[in-house]
């Protein structure tokens, strides 16, 4: 492509994002991104549907609302793309919107019962992907239904130290991110504290999902990072309804943040995530804004 048509077109990018983002958001929401210590992020799986249509638009639209940062979901390694775009040409699209990528959730639960050495190509196309747009760490998201057992989650230990190894001397950040099955109880044993105990903590740090944490562990977000120092570099943050205990908007549901964020230990933390998996009160773009608005006036003075 024509280096002058390039220049044009980020430019353009750029200028309609700012321009965008002046009309959506209010003056103290500019000051506050230059306070805060860290950006604040958005799991792009929150909305999934807007992605797929229009990715690009989709993101000139969450930068619009005050996002800094995010975590991507969804990768090609045999094609190298993100969202339908090669590498670079995303990594082109964040930066003229000033944006990041710093994690991408992969899909490493289909390689589970497959040989390593296949396992392990997926992790290297995995890395290299992440390098061509800058994000910082790799984390497996997701365990299928079937290896939830205390064999299975034995299983999943090995691989992960062998996998944050690997990353690890690829110059990047390896992570576990749970959910709820984790703390099912298994005759008086359960998947995360295998998951703790089993893995080296210098190679598999862990992305603590809050809201599952608050839905299912018998500790708080709290008690678990302080019972593991350095380990939880991630967080996703996310409400849960006080009704169904679905998810839900920041702000609506049950789980008190204000009093989480203001007392618990940030020291290990890099980077977090506000996600919403659904149960939308109208669509999943609107609860990106209004859960970006509850978050930048109640609690992002905390981080």
């Amino acid at each position: 492509m024509n280096s002058l048509k390039t220049n044009s077109r980020r430019n353009f990018v750029k200028k309609s994002g700012l321009l965008l983002s002046a009309a959506m958001l209010p003056i103290s929401s500019f000051s506050m991104e230059s306070k805060s210590k860290f950006k604040m992020g958005l799991q792009l799986f929150t909305i999934r549907d807007a992605m797929a249509e229009d990715p690009i638009d989709t993101l000139k639209k969450v930068r619009a609302l005050g996002y800094e940062d995010s975590e991507l979901f969804g990768y090609d390694g045999e094609n190298g793309t993100y969202y339908g775009m090669k590498a670079k040409e995303f990594k082109n699209v964040i930066d003229d919107l000033d944006f990041t990528v710093t994690s991408g959730h992969y899909d490493f639960s289909s390689y589970f019962m497959k040989p390593f050495e296949e396992l392990q190509g997926y992790l290297e196309q995995c890395i290299e992907g992440s390098h061509l747009i800058g994000a910082k760490y790799i984390t497996w998201p997701w365990l299928a239904p079937e290896y939830r057992n205390m064999d299975g989650f034995k299983r999943l230990s090995e691989k992960l130290n062998k996998m944050g190894e690997i990353v690890n001397k690829g110059g990047l950040g390896f992570a576990y991110h749970n959910h709820d099955f984790e703390f099912t109880d298994h005759h008086g044993e359960n998947g995360y504290d295998t998951i703790l105990y089993d893995t080296d903590p210098e190679l598999v740090k862990l992305q603590m999902d809050m809201y599952w944490v608050e839905h299912s562990s018998k500790k708080s977000p709290k008690q678990l990072i302080a019972d593991n120092p350095g380990r939880y570099v991630m967080w996703h943050v996310k409400d849960m309804d006080k009704v169904t205990r679905d998810y839900t908007e920041m702000g609506n549901g049950s789980i008190d943040y204000v009093d989480m964020l203001s007392n618990i230990e940030k020291d290990a933390l890099q980077y977090y995530y506000i996600e919403q998996g659904g149960n939308y009160a109208v669509n999943s773009m609107k609860s990106i804004a209004d859960s970006a608005a509850y978050f930048k006036e109640n609690l992002q003075k905390y981080l």
